[in-house]
């Protein structure tokens, strides 16, 4: 920019005298006065300009985006008229047998990398770019997901790779996901990993929590985000995404509580192929006093929770919980896509290869985390991402999922 702004200036100059406009004292008239720009005073003061925005303005994190700290009364959620004059409730208590033990880098988001963080009373929210609205098809789908719900969810080249149970009252789920940056083809797919609580049928009236670290768990979107980072990200609906919920922050619903988590911010480190392997435990289950569902992401913190009143089913309880992967598959080029699912590589693999979630437990009514019974396995095209499901003393009940995508098994 200063280049440029050198050239304005030599060539303003070689032209001679500037003209320029000035008030002649005691007269309503205006007169032209000459002159004359001073390049080098110029550019000096332009220097000191930036200097100054540098020290005032926070800078970009790695991953591009700007994170604003906003007081916490003045989040989205409380534009909701239930919510509106409220303050964020303090903190739920957790279920029984939940271990606070495992430890994770206080810097796991890479905003955080460059030491920055909000102050008590405020929450960071990644700032929404004019290009970030303009990635969407219209401003009212932007945060949105629009889809009829399938029971194999294989409506609008939605596929997954998942583990579920059902057949009872649950009232929170909670595991330990690899975290890992998958490859996606184009710019309206996406790839992710998450816990889904559900209730309802799968109809107009289906209830989702997804907490993926990137729902709530993590996910490559570029689409939404403009970049192939794995972002730690929420997504909620009681219409079966018809016209309710959003991913995030991007409408009324989800009350933020922290000061140190940005949902929608890219997760550092990650975990890399028959390499070191990261992975972050996330919880999310349902308040015994106030019956709100709240999450939780690493070892301990608190994020925030999903109001009761948003939703119809799970004002009482989930009928079903679901751990796993998804991928949208647009067959742009006439075939299957590429779009990776976890690492990108098949479960076989095994530990360092493939992605995996581990310790896999369910809340109960009496607010204690319980062991899965009931466990199935579905893989929508299990030659173009599969699942394996294990368990032993140390993971307790675990799988391994993902995928490349199209493969000769895979056209």
């Amino acid at each position: 920019m200063i280049h440029i702004f050198v050239a304005f200036l030599l060539v303003s100059t070689s032209l001679g005298p500037v003209l320029s406009l000035q008030s002649v004292p005691d007269s309503g008239h205006r007169q032209l006065q000459n002159c004359t720009l001073n390049p080098y005073k110029d550019i000096q003061k332009l220097r000191r300009v930036q200097a100054y925005l540098k020290k005032i303005n926070k800078p970009a994190s790695p991953d591009g985006d700007v994170i604003d700290c906003v007081p916490s009364h003045l989040q989205p959620a409380f534009d909701h008229p239930q919510l509106k004059g409220q303050k964020p409730l303090k903190p739920a208590v957790r279920p029984k047998g939940h271990n606070l033990t495992e430890a994770v880098s206080e810097s796991f988001q890479l905003w955080r990398d460059t030491g920055e963080s909000c102050p008590k009373g405020t929450v960071p929210i990644r700032r929404t770019t004019e290009q970030d609205i303009l990635r969407a098809s219209s401003v009212r789908r932007y945060g949105r997901i629009r889809r009829h719900v399938r029971r194999d969810s294989t409506g609008y080249g939605h596929e997954h790779a998942v583990v579920f149970e059902n057949g009872d009252q649950y009232y929170g789920a909670r595991a330990s996901l690899s975290v890992w940056a998958p490859r996606v083809t184009n710019e309206y797919e996406f790839s992710l990993s998450q816990i889904w609580i559900i209730s309802g049928s799968f109809g107009n009236d289906l209830n989702t929590i997804e907490a993926v670290v990137c729902s709530c768990f993590f996910q490559v979107s570029p689409e939404l985000y403009g970049d192939n980072y794995p972002r730690f990200f929420t997504y909620w609906t009681s219409d079966a995404y018809q016209t309710t919920g959003c991913y995030n922050l991007l409408c009324s619903g989800f009350v933020q509580t922290n000061n140190k988590v940005a949902i929608g911010a890219a997760i550092s480190p990650r975990s890399s192929y028959n390499g070191r392997q990261f992975d972050i435990g996330l919880m999310v289950w349902k308040d015994p006093k106030h019956g709100h569902w709240w999450l939780e992401f690493g070892p301990g913190l608190l994020v925030g929770y999903w109001p009761a009143f948003l939703f119809s089913h799970l004002r009482s309880h989930a009928n079903m919980v679901q751990f796993g992967g998804e991928i949208v598959n647009t067959r742009s080029s006439g075939f299957h896509t590429s779009t990776q699912m976890g690492s990108g590589h098949f479960a076989e693999e095994g530990f360092r290869k493939a992605a995996y979630f581990r310790n896999l437990q369910t809340v109960d009514w009496d607010n204690n985390l319980v062991p899965l019974t009931n466990i199935h396995l579905k893989a929508d095209r299990a030659n173009c991402y599969d699942i394996r499901q294990g368990r032993n003393r140390v993971w307790g009940t675990y799988f391994y999922y993902g995928g490349p995508g199209r493969n000769v098994r895979c056209p």
